[in-house]
């Protein structure tokens, strides 16, 4: 055992005892694959399964190389674990064992802190005056002002009192309408300028995939320098990427601007932005009702509709004269005018940076227009390419999670990311001071869990195909009967609205004289209050759409049984998926295979994943669409999943649900 494998194992030791935990060999291997991976400054992919803890596998090896690491997670919920859980228990534990001081910082975008600037501001803002229209908002303006003045409060808005939307979007700003901590009366005391001055020095820095995506879409740092990068839970990097850089054009968006136009320089120039917005807002509606009423209009658009491209265009024209107005206009103003000037600015350089956008639609982007939110989207066709050159040619990357593989194999998710695999490999242009993309290892620690001892995967052959309607009678029936032999105790997933509205009619007229308390996840839900009632109560019952298909956490008897109506392809109309897999159909290859099976692979892992969190968990996960057996697809979706034990016998089924309900009460 080399030196260094010596110094990962004793300190993993140190702190898995701290946490109160026990020794895991998929634990240590990961920790020692992290630890020459920084050493040799190549690549790692770890697909480390449930109950590994992975966490400690990357943060204990890079502590002891003295490496500044910036770890970047999907989920608020995982930045938590680590900041107010897993480094609290551990690093009292590592100081010790490398006799040195170890700090650690979370950090996030602008717009997450309190800006003092804007709270305190005299002058108008469309933001600000949105409460007085709104008088109800009134009460929680006031509770947010008086947090603000608390001593030693961080700003942030995951600590701050729980207020509208629209309150915190008056009292914050997005990093463009900034003038930055120098240029601000505030800035000394700025929130977010003392939160990134603590994370510049720290040693592990938490932060998120999508101010990360930002930055290296952008090319700008916005978060400190570091030594390697850990992409946790990174099968959600290439979809977190795409999002972050997805730009929106909504005609609320141009009439605010035009608003904070018009009151900080009103004249001709505003004038014929606010004209040019008020144009818009009319096409955008115009263009909605039509879209809304032909379902063909729905989805990718290969050019601007007609009807919006001038609009789109007085608004970009406008837009610019004025931006042109204000860099020209270089008198010395006070840091207050500086400060109000920054967001003027920066909302109409949006805008018009936007617009400009949109007009130039190339070949390599995906534009649709969204009709619940009257939003045009536009998002790049792939981001693989900007996160190699950005990300992969800088800093060693671990990227890590429990679902890496599709079929048991790497390729899909290491492209994704940008890594150069099999013939792409050889293709790769890589200067002297780069690490290459090419040289990454992968590695499958698989999990401390007995899948097949402890669960089951219900794969029922008698159903029908899935169709377009949402589930079926047969579906719906076959649910029914598993939540009653379960007593509840049941996450129900689906594919679509449609199938959870669905669900919850059917189940609350089957269910209606059993003790199980029905909780439906309905449109705009926060999911952490829904699964904690879920947990509370054993023989509830929790049915949700895709957000409840990830990063849901409930051992023990709350859940021995998860039902998926069905395998979680993309929709047709899904633009940039679509339009993916119709690039890949058109290169020679094969979408659906290169894209859609991938997509609904690591999504069906996911959510079989949310049954067995524990060594003590038992239950059943059951698929209730037939083609996961009938079709030859169905084998790699089954080799990406936990190895469940399998039958297709519902009574069986039910039998082994009803021990457990049993065993549950007892």
């Amino acid at each position: 055992m080399s030196e260094l494998s010596a110094q990962v194992r004793k300190a993993l030791d140190a702190a898995v005892i701290a946490i109160g935990g026990s020794p895991r060999d998929g634990q240590i291997e990961m920790a020692e694959a992290v630890a020459n991976a920084l050493t040799d400054r190549h690549h790692l992919m770890v697909q480390a399964g449930t109950g590994t803890g992975k966490s400690l596998a990357y943060i204990v090896p890079a502590l002891v190389h003295g490496r500044k690491v910036l770890v970047a997670t999907a989920t608020l919920a995982l930045q938590r674990q680590l900041v107010e859980r897993d480094l609290p228990a551990v690093v009292p534990a590592l100081e010790k064992v490398l006799g040195r001081d170890i700090t650690y910082a979370i950090y996030k975008g602008v717009g997450n802190y309190i800006c003092l600037q804007k709270m305190n501001s005299t002058e108008g803002d469309p933001d600000g005056e949105v409460l007085l229209e709104v008088s109800s908002l009134g009460k929680d303006a006031q509770r947010l002002h008086a947090w603000a003045k608390t001593p030693g409060i961080t700003g942030d808005r995951d600590d701050a009192p729980d207020v509208d939307r629209r309150v915190w979007l008056a009292n914050s700003t997005s990093g463009r309408e900034c003038v930055g901590a120098d240029n601000c009366n505030y800035g000394s005391q700025c929130f977010a300028a003392n939160a990134k001055a603590k994370a510049q020095s720290a040693d592990v820095v938490v932060t998120n995939h999508t101010l990360l995506a930002i930055e290296i879409v952008d090319s700008h740092p916005i978060l400190p320098e570091r030594d390697a990068v850990i992409l946790d839970e990174a099968h959600e990097f290439m979809d977190r990427t795409t999002q972050a850089v997805t730009e929106e054009l909504t005609a609320a968006r141009v009439i605010r601007a035009a608003a904070m136009a018009r009151k900080y320089m009103p004249g001709k120039l505003a004038d014929a932005f606010t004209k040019a917005a008020d144009n818009f807002h009319d096409a955008m509606a115009d263009y909605g009702d039509h879209v809304r009423s032909d379902f063909s209009a729905q989805g990718r658009l290969e050019e601007i509709p007609s009807v919006l491209e001038s609009p789109i265009r007085k608004v970009r024209e406008a837009a610019q004269a004025i931006t042109q107005s204000l860099t020209a206009d270089e008198e010395a103003i006070g840091t207050d005018a500086m400060a109000e000037r920054a967001r003027v600015k920066g909302a109409i350089t949006e805008v018009s940076t936007t617009a400009a956008k949109i007009l130039k639609l190339g070949n390599g982007q995906v534009l649709w227009y969204e009709p619940t939110f009257s939003t045009l989207h536009l998002a790049p066709l792939s981001v693989s390419h900007v996160l190699r050159s950005n990300l992969l040619t800088q800093t060693p990357v671990i990227a890590t999670s429990a679902t890496l593989t599709v079929g048991n194999n790497f390729d899909a998710m290491a492209k994704s990311i940008g890594f150069l695999v099999g013939r792409d490999a050889d293709v790769a242009e890589i200067a002297d001071d780069e690490i290459d993309p090419a040289n990454v290892q992968m590695l499958d620690v698989g999990s401390p869990f007995d899948f097949a001892n402890q669960g089951v995967l219900y794969m029922p052959k008698h159903l029908p195909e899935p169709g377009r309607d949402g589930p079926s009678a047969e579906v719906l029936t076959e649910l029914g009967e598993l939540i009653d032999a379960a007593g509840g105790r049941t996450l129900a997933l689906f594919s679509s609205w449609r199938g959870v509205e669905a669900a919850d009619l059917h189940l609350r007229k089957v269910l209606a004289d059993l003790p199980i308390k029905i909780i439906t996840q309905k449109r705009g839900d926060s999911v952490g209050p829904l699964v904690e009632r879920f947990a509370k109560d054993e023989t509830s019952i929790l049915i949700g759409t895709m957000s409840l298909w990830q990063g849901v956490d409930v051992p023990g008897d709350s859940c021995i049984l998860v039902a998926i109506d069905r395998i979680p392809f993309p929709r047709p109309d899904e633009p940039v998926m679509s339009a993916r897999a119709s690039q890949a159909d058109e290169a020679g290859g094969s979408g659906f295979m290169q894209v859609s099976l991938p997509r609904a692979a690591l999504l069906l892992a996911q959510g079989t994943g949310r049954l067995i969190r524990s060594v003590d968990d038992r239950g059943v996960v059951a698929i209730l669409d037939s083609r996961i057996v009938t079709k030859r697809y169905g084998s790699v979706l089954l080799n990406s999943m936990p190895p469940l034990w399998r039958t297709s016998d519902g009574a069986v089924v039910r039998e082994s649900l009803r021990r457990l309900a049993q065993k549950s009460k007892d």
